[in-house]
């Protein structure tokens, strides 16, 4: 049967997420030796070679296997599985070269669009529903993009050239003040969404949460901030830390952010093995929840809930609507929000004038992946598709949600409902946080 003009639309459209996402793994990977590639330069992360046969691997399995709807398989069995083998031990599978790695990336690639060609984008396979399969695998790549820049900040040795990208907007011309909050009355909200082309089963059902009154930072706190906090001994200070945050204190003997070291009386910060002066007016970056708890304490707040920080970036109280953005519901560029950057770094708070949410709030999307309260769980209603070990299987107390993005974030891999997760303990992601208060 031939695709009607509708059906050829959607196709095309699919086909460019992914071309989208493939041609920025090969731009990363460009300037890397095959030993780059293939080292482990951290037991958190996987070797660069690795994530590629999985991106092949995932690819394969969704878009030319489970696509008749009886789904084989949620993780391909072999070398790229990431529950049979942990990040720690995959440098010692017998991984393929960069040459085959390449070859196997296109030749499913290869299958996949042959697939589409052929595909019926419609109701009938839940999969296929409005190329929710495509977009999937698309949005698995973009954060493989985001995952291999983790790697590349953790690698030492020679600095990491990636391709010609944009630069952040210079600072403000009227940068928010430092530890300035917006308010929420409290009320009924709605939370998550009820999309289902795009986002996440863990983003889904959209509902109504009613909130208790808070207030909450206009932006992420600063690297001048953060600055404070460590020169009135915020790393000595016992009463500050949780008995989760003494424990992990002390095994890591942390004394600052992952990534700063102290200059003289000033400090200074690595970004992909090049060391500069710590800029005061960004966010501050690669710090753990524990570290961000004990900051909101120490500066008389808290953390966010993640209910709260949504409310922040979405609602709209002058008609009670909920936003896909903050700024509205078109989709993020590099004139609204510090995302898809290849400059590498965060930009100063506040430097996007079109950025900010209906509350009030800047830089709620892109610059740091931001630190809430919540341990990551099921919205009220929540079913898990198309397979449970992609959110379901991480439910629970271990891990706590990150919200916004960072510098390193795909476009079609954020929006206002997008729940990350990770351990607390976790410093090598780009993290930061803002803070909130009650009432």
């Amino acid at each position: 049967m031939l695709l009607t003009e509708t059906h050829h639309d959607a196709a095309q459209a699919c086909r460019a997420l992914l071309e989208d996402a493939r041609a920025r793994t090969l731009a990363l990977i460009a300037p890397l030796s095959e030993a780059d590639l293939r080292a482990q330069h951290d037991p958190l992360m996987s070797p660069i070679i690795w994530d590629l046969g999985h991106i092949a691997s995932f690819e394969e399995l969704w878009l030319t296997r489970n696509l008749d709807g009886a789904i084989q398989f949620v993780e391909m069995p072999g070398l790229y599985n990431p529950f049979e083998h942990p990040r720690a031990t995959r440098a010692a599978l017998p991984l393929p070269t960069i040459a085959g790695t390449l070859a196997l990336l296109a030749d499913v690639r290869a299958r996949a669009l042959d697939h589409l060609a052929r595909a019926e984008l419609d109701d009938a396979n839940p999969l296929l529903r409005d190329g929710y399969v495509y977009r999937m695998v698309a949005q698995h790549e973009y954060q493989h993009n985001e995952t291999i820049l983790q790697t590349l900040q953790l690698k030492r040795g020679d600095p990491y050239r990636a391709p010609r990208g944009w630069e952040p907007p210079p600072p403000a011309a009227a940068p928010a003040t430092p530890g300035a909050m917006v308010r929420f009355a409290g009320g009924p909200v709605d939370i998550g969404t009820d999309d289902r082309a795009a986002a996440y089963d863990n983003e889904r059902p959209r509902h109504t949460a009613t909130l208790a009154p808070f207030a909450i930072d206009v932006a992420p706190v600063t690297n001048g901030e953060y600055a404070a906090f460590i020169a009135d001994g915020g790393y000595r200070r016992d009463d500050l830390w949780t008995d989760a945050g003494l424990a992990w204190r002390r095994e890591s003997n942390a004394t600052a952010p992952k990534y700063w070291t102290r200059d003289g009386d000033a400090w200074t910060a690595r970004t992909m093995d090049r060391a500069a002066p710590l800029p005061t007016d960004h966010p501050v970056c690669h710090v753990c929840y524990h570290e961000a708890e004990a900051y909101a304490r120490w500066a008389g707040k808290r953390l966010p809930t993640e209910l709260e920080w949504e409310t922040a970036a979405s609602y709209d109280p002058a008609n009670g609507a909920k936003r896909d953005y903050p700024w509205g519901d078109e989709p993020p560029d590099h004139t609204r929000a510090n995302v898809d950057q290849l400059a590498f770094g965060t930009s100063p708070v506040g430097a996007y004038p079109g950025h900010h949410s209906a509350l009030g709030c800047v830089d709620m999307i892109g610059n740091v992946w931001e630190w809430t309260s919540s341990d990551f769980g099921p919205w009220p209603g929540f079913t898990a598709f198309p397979y449970a070990e992609y959110s379901e299987a991480f439910f629970g107390s271990d891990y706590k949600v990150l919200r916004g993005g960072s510098w390193a974030t795909r476009p079609g891999a954020i929006r206002n409902t997008f729940r990350n997760w990770d351990y607390p303990i976790r410093r090598q992601i780009f993290s930061g946080f803002r803070c909130a208060r009650d009432g």
